[in-house]
C-alpha cells in the first residue's frame, strides 16, 4: 500500500481490474480472454489524419443502430464497452453517496469502476438475480443508482430471462437504471434487451465488438438507451473518443456482408462450445460444468494442479476463485484445433486418474 500523501484513500486502497491478459503467462494455445479465434486481416487507406475525428461518427453510428433495431440517437459509440460502465457511473452516480449493485460473481470492472470514482458497492448474488422473486431482488437493490445485469454473465454464463429484466426496470422507474451488459448477447441474440429500450427510459444496453465480431484489439462498445439517458452522458465524454482508424475499421465491421459472417462463426462457436461441455462433463477431471451461454464454458476442476498440467502444455486458460473455491476454470472457445488441445488435456488427465487408481486398488 503507497503512503503517496496526494493519493485519494479510495485510489490508494484500489484493487486494480486483474485482465487475462495482466497474468503474463507463457503459452501456444489461448483460451483465456474470451477472444474470438477468427483473425481479421484489415486493409484501410486513410488520408485524412491531420484532422481530429468525427466524436461519434455518423456511418458507423447508423450502422450499430441499424443492426442494433434502434435509432441514431439510441446509441453511444465508446472504447470497448468498459468506456461505457465508466461514463455510466461517472455521469449518474455521487461519490460517497450512491451506490450500484452487482450481482456476484461477475465481470469485475464495474467494481473496479465504483471504487475508482468512490462510489460504494451494493454486492448481491447471482443466485439472487436468477432465483430470486422481482420483489426480492428489488429491495436488495435498495437506492442503487444503477444496477449491472450481465446477460449473459461472465463468468458464470448464466442467463437473466428478459421478462425479468423487464419487471425489475418497470419497479426501479426512476429510482435506477438497469444497466444490462451484452458482451456475449451475440451468441443468444434472442435475449437481447435492446428491444425495452423504446418502451423503458431506465434500461441501457452495453455492447462491444470484442467477442462475436473479432476485434478485441480495436477497443470498440456501444452504450444503447433513449436519447434522453445519452444526453448527460455526451456532455461527459472525452471530445474525441474514437480515432479515424477505428471508426473506419468499425464501418467495415458493420457491414451488411460482416454481420452475415460474424453470426456463421457464432453458429460455429455455437455448436463447439457444446462439443467442449460433451468432453468436459464425460471427463473425471472435471467436477462440475457450469451450463451457459456465451463463448466460453467454467468448470470447477476435481484437482486445481490440473491448471499448471494445462499450462506446460502450452494451453492457457483461465483461473478463478469462484464462491470462495480457487479450483474453478473457464476455457474460452477457440478454433477447432485449439479446442483438440483441451480435448489432449483432458485425455492425459483421465489416463493419469484412471493409472492412479489402478495402483490404490
Amino acid at each position: 500500500m503507497s503512503n503517496n500523501p496526494l493519493l485519494p484513500a479510495n485510489i490508494n486502497a484500489l484493487a486494480a481490474y486483474s485482465s487475462a491478459k495482466s497474468e503474463k503467462l507463457t503459452g501456444t494455445t489461448w483460451l483465456n480472454a474470451n477472444e474470438s479465434p477468427y483473425v481479421k486481416s484489415i486493409d484501410i487507406s486513410i488520408n485524412d489524419l491531420n484532422r481530429y475525428p468525427d466524436p461519434q461518427p455518423m456511418n458507423v453510428i447508423n450502422r450499430y443502430a441499424d443492426y442494433a433495431g434502434l435509432t441514431a440517437e439510441q446509441v453511444l459509440m465508446t472504447r470497448g464497452a468498459d468506456e461505457g460502465i465508466e461514463l455510466l457511473v461517472r455521469t449518474y452516480c455521487q461519490p460517497e453517496q450512491d451506490s450500484v449493485t452487482l450481482f456476484l460473481p461477475t465481470y469485475g470492472m464495474y467494481k473496479v469502476t465504483a471504487d475508482t470514482h468512490n462510489v460504494a458497492i451494493n454486492g448481491l448474488s447471482q443466485a439472487l438475480l436468477v432465483d430470486g422473486t422481482v420483489d426480492q431482488i428489488v429491495n436488495a437493490v435498495g437506492n442503487s443508482k444503477l444496477v449491472f445485469i450481465c446477460n449473459p454473465n461472465n463468468p458464470t454464463g448464466s442467463l437473466t430471462p428478459l421478462e425479468k429484466i423487464k419487471a425489475i426496470a418497470t419497479a426501479l422507474e426512476d429510482k435506477a437504471l438497469v444497466v444490462v451488459d451484452e458482451a456475449y448477447i451475440e451468441f443468444c441474440p434472442e435475449h437481447s434487451a435492446s428491444k425495452l429500450i423504446n418502451e423503458f427510459a431506465n434500461v441501457v444496453v452495453l455492447r462491444t465488438l470484442s467477442k462475436a465480431f473479432a476485434l478485441a484489439g480495436l477497443r470498440t462498445g456501444f452504450t444503447l438507451a433513449q436519447a434522453s439517458v445519452l444526453a448527460p452522458i455526451r456532455k461527459v465524454i472525452a471530445p474525441y473518443p474514437v480515432s479515424t482508424v477505428v471508426a473506419s475499421i468499425a464501418a467495415n465491421a458493420l457491414s451488411p456482408d460482416a454481420i452475415t459472417s460474424m453470426r456463421r462463426q457464432v453458429s460455429i462457436l455455437n455448436a463447439l462450445r457444446a462439443k467442449l461441455k460433451q468432453w468436459l462433463e464425460a471427463s473425471p477431471a472435471v467436477l462440475q460444468v457450469l451450463s451457459g451461454e456465451g463463448n466460453f464454458v467454467t468448470l470447477k476442476l476435481a484437482d486445481k494442479n490440473s491448471f499448471n498440467i494445462a499450462l506446460e502444455q502450452g494451453l492457457v486458460m483461465r483461473a478463478f476463485t469462484l464462491y470462495g473455491e480457487n479450483d474453478w476454470l473457464r476455457i474460452s472457445i477457440g478454433s477447432e484445433q485449439e479446442l483438440e488441445q483441451v480435448k489432449i488435456w483432458l485425455d492425459g488427465l483421465s489416463q493419469s486418474a484412471t493409472f492412479k487408481e489402478q495402483e490404490v486398488s
